[in-house]
């Protein structure tokens, strides 16, 4: 039986192995791009042996190392006797892998002096080897980026219950914008507790300033709108294969009515099942 914890991906340039990287990344991967294929037996030992703290990880390789073609059916053979890693292959037709070269205006790696549709035919005739060792082949040439994404998630995600962790940040406008975010909400056009005496001091924990914020016509409007809003995003970010959201919620100084609104929008989409986190960024500045 193959380990699921242990991939190595490979297969024509063009094909997706970036994509496929970056995702199978989110879903808790440690991935390596490149590693030599001589390197990948002594990478094995340590990880067997529990020397790097690593619990899944996937190695991309590809026809860019010299004498891969030769040396990985070596070295795939070796690691076999102390692991049993899946090794999956991304195939793609001639037509898809030429145009998404066009598209990119990126050279074939190996066409220095051919068109781009030698370098694919020669590519596909040297990996032929390979390909029949592969345990899955992915053929990705009528697959766009999110129906990749979300097949490596439904084969090798453990978070079955949790599509998408999010995180929500609440800040201040006059220390900058979250550069990590997803979606921004300002608050800044709500009546602000700053200007009455009894709420400057405290923040939008106080009971007092959230009873004040979440009193306002203005707040309660925005809520009803900022909820049917993320209702209809959520189910749409998941679809994509989004696995991470960060949505940032500021006010002028990030201790009042950006705390509060980031804490409801909190309460209401882990009243949805979703996984969320949250942050008050500037509250104590």
């Amino acid at each position: 039986m193959k380990d699921d914890r242990f991939l190595v991906i490979t297969g024509l340039s063009g094909s997706g192995k970036t994509v496929v990287s970056r995702s199978l990344e989110d879903l808790g991967y440690y991935c390596i791009d490149n590693l030599p294929a001589k390197l990948i037996p002594i990478f094995v030992d340590l990880w067997t042996r529990r020397e790097v703290e690593i619990a899944k990880v996937a190695l991309v390789v590809d026809i860019r190392e010299e004498g891969f073609k030769t040396e990985f059916p070596v070295v795939l053979e070796t690691i076999g006797k102390k692991i049993s890693p899946r090794l999956i292959f991304l195939d793609a037709s001639d037509e898809s892998l030429i145009n998404r070269f066009s598209e990119s205006r990126r050279p074939h790696p190996l066409c220095k002096n051919k068109s781009v549709r030698e370098g694919v035919q020669m590519e596909r005739k040297q990996l032929e080897g390979i390909k029949k060792l592969a345990d899955e082949v992915i053929d990705t040439s009528e697959t766009n980026i999110t129906q990749l994404k979300q097949l490596l998630k439904s084969r090798f995600s453990e978070k079955k219950g949790i599509p998408i962790q999010v995180m929500i940040v609440s800040f201040g406008y006059k220390y900058g914008i979250p550069l990590d975010s997803d979606i921004v909400f300002d608050t800044r056009f709500l009546p602000n507790p700053f200007y009455m005496a009894p709420f400057r001091e405290k923040t939008g924990k106080s009971k007092k300033v959230r009873e004040y914020v979440l009193g306002q016509k203005e707040t309660r409007y925005f809520l009803e709108k900022l909820f049917d809003f993320m209702d209809y995003l959520m189910p749409n970010f998941i679809q994509e294969g989004k696995s991470y959201l960060t949505i940032s919620i500021g006010c002028t100084g990030g201790k009042h009515r950006s705390v509060i609104l980031a804490e409801r929008l909190k309460e209401h989409l882990r009243g949805n099942k979703y996984s969320v986190r949250i942050h008050h960024r500037d509250i104590y500045k």
